[in-house]
């Protein structure tokens, strides 16, 4: 039995070589690349291609995978570097960058270490760019500044196949010598502002009470107009009357209103001696025949 199953097995061993070839062979030959990644193919120490996600296809024993790269979004390690600003300020910069491999080739071919490369590219592109700039520009324009670093990074790590997806300024540190600066700066300016907010109100309420006069003198104004306005139209009416009835229509009003005036006199509250001149009982005379002469 045993040598009827080695006589077997002698007659099959070529068929078993040829399974395992074949075997060993569509394994080489067939390459399952996951989503997040891509592989670099060789032949012979040479590119050769660059495979996706997904079933390929490549020639076993003359091609081989050199390098599976990982193509998802990478963070660098959040790094500090000094600059010095136009107005000759230290600052301390915190970065931090974002980036994925677009093209593993250019990454494997012309950087060794990726990362160490782009902290440094970023480290120069901070200090190049913060020297063009004042301290105040520095604070009050972060997102500009974050965009510039961020076009000039792009620009350089192009080569390596590399793209920026986000380069963030995470904060700009100061000595405490110009801290104390700024904050008594700030401080003034505060100060400086509440003056200017106090003058604008008082000034405000100089321009309102210089309005709220000149209205009452308009008004003064109109008022003694209208009044000379109803003396002059009493006096053409009176000029109209002496014309049109005579002397004694004048002299009659002229007498009725003194004895208006002595009626107003007499009508005191309490005990008083009223003592009237021969004047006005000439009034009271004349006003009765001048009525009396009316009527006739």
């Amino acid at each position: 039995m045993e040598d009827q199953l080695i006589g077997l097995l002698t007659q099959n061993i070529a068929l078993i070589v040829l399974a395992i070839v074949i075997f060993v062979t569509v394994s080489k030959a067939v390459r399952i690349v996951p989503q997040s990644e891509k592989y670099v193919v060789e032949r012979f120490g040479r590119l050769r291609s660059v495979l996706g996600p997904g079933i390929n296809f490549i020639v076993p024993y003359l091609d081989r995978v050199a390098h599976k790269i990982s193509i998802l979004e990478r963070q660098l390690p959040t790094t500090r570097q000094d600059a010095i600003t136009a107005d000759n300020v230290l600052v301390q910069v915190e970065t931090s960058v974002f980036y994925r491999i677009i093209e593993p080739e250019k990454t494997v071919y012309r950087i060794r270490d990726v990362d160490a490369a782009i902290s440094t590219t970023v480290a120069g592109i901070v200090r190049s760019e913060i020297g063009t700039m004042e301290l105040d520009q520095v604070q009050s324009n972060r997102a500009h500044l974050i965009e510039r670093i961020r076009e000039s990074l792009a620009n350089i790590v192009d080569d390596w196949g590399i793209e920026v997806t986000r380069a963030e300024i995470l904060d700009v540190n100061l000595d405490e010598a110009t801290r104390a600066a700024m904050l008594q700066q700030l401080n003034a300016e505060r100060a400086r502002r509440a003056q200017v907010t106090e003058a604008e109100g008082k000034r405000r309420s100089t321009e309102l009470a210089a309005d709220a006069d000149l209205y009452a003198a308009e008004q003064q104004a109109k008022a003694k107009r209208i009044l000379a306005e109803a003396e002059a139209f009493a006096t053409t009416a009176i000029a109209e009357a002496i014309a049109k009835g005579g002397l004694e229509a004048a002299q009659y009003q002229v007498a009725m209103k003194q004895v208006e005036a002595l009626t107003t006199v007499g009508q005191g509250s309490g005990k008083q001696t009223v003592i009237l001149p021969a004047a006005a009982l000439d009034s009271f005379t004349d006003a009765f025949r001048l009525l009396a002469g009316t009527r006739k």
